[in-house]
């Protein structure tokens, strides 16, 4: 283990190094995760084509991922207001400042998966993209100024202690950043697996903390678009932050770890751990969606003259349905025919009604319980 020098947490760390670290950090213990992450991530990627649609995880599990993402970062909201927000645009309007920040994470990624598909690799025009996204905002790089640390959150020891002061100064970071997307893109820079390289620069990105605000979030995008762009995921699904969030001291202290220690093999460790769990339980969730898809087209066609495979999907898009969706699928706009369906679909229990003023949302229960289970 390479041994650093005297590490002072409140002064800017500038001597961060550049990509790839100098030190062998690989060892069969980190290759022995390595493998049981791959195998599960590459299950993962060949169970996404099983799905109809393999989109519509985007819908569901990318909201589950925000939700957790921010969670991480102490913003919080509820699965309620989450899906209402997601399925009425006027929902969204008037939603909370914390459901609107969870749901910009959502559209971050989507940004972001749809310029690595443009330029076919993470630039730092992407990385920007996604914070501007993640953040609302115009910002690009924090300035020189910008006197920002990470200090310990309010329920830990010693609360507001200052653990991290990242690098300053204009030609530093952006020295960093761009030997950060360099390492990202340019395979002759560093060969190791792409999984390796995915978390050697989540913690190299976390050190720079290149932007004021969000680099958490952005860091966490920056993960799953990584992975996509690297062909081991199709589709930016990975819920990394459930693991995370669940064991969030041994995240912090391993990323500590590497600044103050040099120790990169427990950093390896954990996310090799984090891909696999992550995997793993993303798997199963497809599974059970899959399985509970064909037993209600099944039970809805049985029923339902009008009940088909289209349906069937929609109704799996997202946990909300407001009629207007069933209508599209359908193409079918009058009140009284959509009126009428929906009811068939709650008195069959397929859905459920919620009252939200005047408003109607219909649950898919079953979706829900499997997302929230």
């Amino acid at each position: 283990m390479n041994i650093k020098q005297a590490f002072d947490r409140t002064k800017p760390y500038n001597q961060l190094s550049l990509l790839p670290p100098q030190e062998e950090i690989i060892d069969k213990d980190v290759l022995l995760e390595w493998g049981y992450a791959s195998r599960n991530l590459a299950e993962l990627n060949k169970n996404l084509y099983r799905l109809p649609n393999p989109t519509m995880l985007i819908n569901t599990l990318t909201l589950q991922e925000a939700k957790s993402s921010s969670e991480i970062e102490n913003i919080f909201t509820t699965e309620d207001e989450l899906y209402k927000a997601v399925s009425d645009s006027l929902k969204e309007k008037n939603a909370s400042p914390n459901t609107k920040e969870v749901l910009r994470y959502r559209e971050a990624l989507w940004v972001g998966y749809n310029h690595i598909h443009k330029k076919k690799k993470i630039t730092f025009d992407t990385i920007l993209r996604v914070y501007q996204k993640v953040k609302n905002t115009s910002q690009g790089l924090r300035s020189p100024q910008s006197q920002v640390v990470i200090r310990r959150g309010d329920s830990e020891f010693r609360p507001g202690e200052v653990i991290y002061t990242p690098p300053r100064g204009k030609e530093i970071l952006e020295k960093l950043i761009t030997d950060f997307t360099e390492y990202l893109s340019n395979d002759k820079v560093c060969n190791n697996d792409p999984l390796i390289k995915m978390a050697i620069a989540h913690y190299q990105f976390e050190a720079i903390h290149p932007f004021s605000d969000g680099n958490g979030r952005t860091g966490r995008i920056i993960n799953l678009l990584y992975l996509v762009n690297q062909g081991l995921l199709s589709q930016p699904v990975l819920y990394l932050s459930k693991y995370i969030i669940e064991n969030k001291d041994d995240y912090y202290f391993k990323l500590g770890a590497v600044t103050q220690r040099g120790d990169w093999k427990s950093w390896l460790l954990y996310m090799m751990k984090a891909v696999q769990y992550t995997a793993a339980f993303t798997n199963r969730l497809i599974d059970e969606i899959i399985l509970q898809m064909d037993a209600t087209l099944e039970y809805g066609k049985k029923n339902l003259k009008w009940y088909n495979k289209e349906v069937n999907e929609m109704l799996f898009m997202q946990p909300y349905i407001k009629p207007k969706l069933l209508g599209d699928t359908l193409e079918r706009s009058s009140r009284t025919t959509l009126t009428k369906y929906m009811q068939e679909l709650t008195d069959l229990g397929i859905l459920s009604p919620k009252q939200d003023g005047k408003e109607v949302f219909y649950l898919n229960n079953d979706l829900i319980r499997i997302l929230e289970g």
